[in-house]
Order: C-alpha cells, then structure tokens, then sequence
C-alpha cells in the first residue's frame, strides 16, 4: 500500500526517540537495561542507539550510552520538522478529499 512505507518509518523514529528520552534521561544507560525500560527487545534497542550515535544524538561511554552533542540542536529544529511534515500532511488530506469517489 501507498502508506506503509511511512508507517514503518514513522514506528522506527517513534522507536528512536523512545531511546534518545531514555538517555537523555537516565544517563549513562546501557543496552539491557534501555531493553526493560522500554520494553524493546535487545537488537532493537541496539539498533536505534547506533542510529542516533551516527547522528551524534548520543555517544558510548564505559557505563553506557550518553547524549550526544547534536541532541541541543535536533530538539531545537525538532518542531519546525514536524510542523513541515503536518503541512505535508496537511496537503495529501485535500488531494484525498478532493479524489471523486
């Protein structure tokens, strides 16, 4: 379907910002237990910390993950992207609507 893509894309970047809070929150904080307090499975919670630390959101450290030095700038941007992404939205609800049916 036409919209599954950003189903899943948007499952991933749900999963991905349930673990930034988490460090941000609790760091340092290793996998196991981000694993229990999110309630993801290991290679999930793994995968989601490689992602942000690619994006320098957050870093390793010898007691587990921290935030990273982009984490300031990402939370300040954060709601200007989704503001464009509602717009976006925004605009396939008309096109949807205006589609005879």
């Amino acid at each position: 379907m036409l919209l599954e893509h950003i189903g899943n894309e948007l499952d991933l970047t749900e999963r991905h910002l349930l673990v930034l809070k988490k460090v941000i929150e609790e760091a340092p904080i290793g996998i196991l237990k981000l694993a229990d307090v999110t309630g993801m499975q290991n290679h999930k919670v793994r995968y989601s910390l490689r992602v942000l630390e690619q994006a320098h959101l957050i870093k390793p450290s010898a007691q587990g993950a921290v935030p990273g030095e982009a984490v300031a700038k990402f939370l300040q941007e954060f709601e200007r992207e989704l503001e464009k992404i509602n717009e976006k939205v925004s605009r396939i609800r008309e096109i949807e609507a205006s589609i005879p049916k």
